[in-house]
């Protein structure tokens, strides 16, 4: 019943121009009476939809009138995953000779999105690149172009694509650029090319001085060559200036504490919490604390962060050192839950894309859901109440 409905307006778009050439040529009339559009309805109701589809492509001849007709017709079925008839009715609009470049433009860009949906990236490219040439719908096929680059991981392309798109468009395509230079100094890296790498990621601070992803690539540059103060330089620049990418980048960061010899970290890892309070830096500072200032003091830090926020890795951790310090008759209850709580935080996500609300349990620079570049940050935890009133209520 959702196909009848939905074809319904097809068909009596299809009679309406069927009357309407039958008054313009008599001689070659066709009307409401004719059989085939009385077919195409029979097949609409017994629930046919393919068989209607193609008496009503028949009876709607292509012409400058119906193209839109079949644009949106075709747009509907790629939308609807039914791609295989999204191309047949794109490939039909191609072939008419009575298309105007306008719409031979719009024709073609939507038969290499049917390409492109179907995994037939060459034949995607090839119309493309096509419509790039021909000045047509230049800048979609563009990004239909870099969509194309970005699922084969042909960096270089992706960004000589985007620089071209960046040129003839107003759009600065600066996060895009710096994230391709990022993903090269990788594959230069692991090809054994570090003077390229660096060379990839001063290309991509240089258009995005904000671009958290080639700091912290540098940063791991530097441990790696040795330069352990350097990278922890580095590790601070990305606290400053993206708080929400420091579980990211915690274990080098804790790595650069080891290889300096420092063995008090709990004060310096507190700044940072007071900067952006993330669950895994939250686990992290109650570790140090542990260490540095005893159990006791790192139970209080807990407390007080579960009075301001609901956070099962909090909870779980706090469950841990409760039960290393309880006799053993009391410990049964708290390690049922405890087990409970670690169970609901492994299936926990600790990543949020901001665009499209996509969650992932790793890091990714782009979001598998939306394709968005660095819109994939660490999951924020839920505050229960606003800190200052927490505060006053202390007092109290």
């Amino acid at each position: 019943m959702e196909w009848l409905f939905l074809l319904l307006p097809v068909a009596a778009a299809s009679g309406w121009l069927v009357a309407r050439r039958a008054e313009n040529k008599r001689a070659d009339a066709v009307g409401d009476d004719d059989p085939g559009f009385f077919r195409g309805l029979n097949y609409l109701l017994n629930e046919q939809p393919d068989k209607a589809i193609d008496v009503f492509l028949k009876l709607a001849e292509v012409d400058s009138d119906t193209v839109e007709t079949h644009l949106a017709l075709g747009s509907l079925f790629r939308r609807r995953g039914e791609v295989d008839r999204a191309i047949r009715i794109h490939q039909n609009l191609v072939a008419r000779t009575s298309l105007s470049v306008a719409q031979r433009g719009f024709a073609l860009y939507e038969l290499g999105r049917d390409y492109m949906l179907a995994g037939l990236f060459d034949r995607a490219e090839s119309l493309f690149s096509e419509l790039v040439e021909q000045r047509l719908q230049q800048k979609r096929a563009l990004r239909g172009l870099i969509e194309i680059y970005q699922a084969e991981k042909d960096w270089r392309r992706c960004l000589e694509t985007a620089d071209r798109l960046k040129r003839m468009s107003d759009q600065p395509m600066t996060v895009e650029i710096a994230q391709y230079h990022c993903e090269l100094a990788e594959e230069c890296l692991r090809a054994g090319d570090p003077g390229q790498a660096r060379a990839h990621l001063l290309d991509a601070q240089s258009v995005d001085p904000d671009c958290i992803r080639a700091a912290m690539v540098q940063a791991q540059m530097e441990m790696e060559s040795g330069d352990a103060a350097t990278a922890l330089v580095l590790y601070r620049h990305v606290a400053r200036r993206g708080p929400r990418y420091l579980p990211a980048m915690l274990p080098g960061l804790l790595e650069c504490y080891r290889r300096l010899g420092r063995t008090q970290v709990a004060e310096e890892l507190g700044d940072l919490f007071r900067i952006h309070p993330s669950p895994p830096l939250m686990l992290e500072l109650s570790n140090a604390i542990e260490r540095e200032r005893g159990a006791s003091s790192a139970l209080e830090f807990l407390e007080d962060y579960l009075h301001e926020h609901a956070d099962l890795s909090g909870a779980k951790r706090l469950l841990e050192l409760r039960l290393r310090s309880q006799p053993e008759p009391a410990r049964k209850s708290d390690a049922t839950l405890l087990e409970v709580v670690r169970h609901l935080v492994a299936e926990q996500p600790a990543y949020q894309c901001d665009h499209c609300g996509f969650e992932a349990r790793a890091l990714h620079w782009q979001c598998p859901s939306c394709k968005r570049w660095g819109s994939i940050k660490t999951l924020e935890p839920v505050a229960i109440a606003d800190p200052a009133v927490l505060k006053q209520r202390r007092i109290a």
